[in-house]
């Protein structure tokens, strides 16, 4: 299963040295560990960020990134299952979350402006969660998540 490219990029370097792959204005990095409410059963909701690109990067464990296609609301999602040492740039404006093993750790590389304000989050419908729930049950026997 894999989403499609107008939704999410995924980079990786195999080579020798630096290469740059993605650049997008003053970037933030984080770094997202497992919590609670990144467990499928707690994803209720999406969210985008309206002004700014984001790309995570699979350190360590296992996470499953879904991204949503729609405008206002989520009306498709795709689910990507993260592979260690590949960038996976999720698109300005693509709403998108996550699941987390317990021992997953995430390397996040964002804009330093992003923000609630201009990041908003929409609500999944009970078909739609119940959709991404089905996805991270498939997911699972790959890679299980708590």
């Amino acid at each position: 299963m894999s989403a499609p490219e107008h939704l999410l990029e995924i980079h990786r370097h195999d080579g020798s040295g630096y290469q740059p792959l993605v650049d997008f204005e003053a970037w933030r990095v984080a770094i997202l560990n497992f919590s609670e409410d990144l467990l499928p059963e707690n994803l209720t909701r999406m969210q985008r960020h309206n002004e700014t690109d984001e790309v995570f990067v699979l350190l360590e464990g296992s996470c499953l990134l879904f991204v949503g296609e729609g405008a206002d609301c989520v009306t498709r999602i795709h689910g990507e299952w993260l592979q260690p040492g590949r960038i996976y740039n999720v698109r300005q404006a693509v709403w998108h979350t996550h699941a987390l093993s317990a021992d997953a750790k995430v390397l996040v590389v964002e804009n330093r402006a992003t923000t609630y304000e201009n990041s908003p989050f929409t609500p999944l419908s009970t078909d739609q969660h119940r959709e991404l729930l089905t996805m991270a049950a498939a997911f699972r026997k790959d890679a299980p998540l708590p």
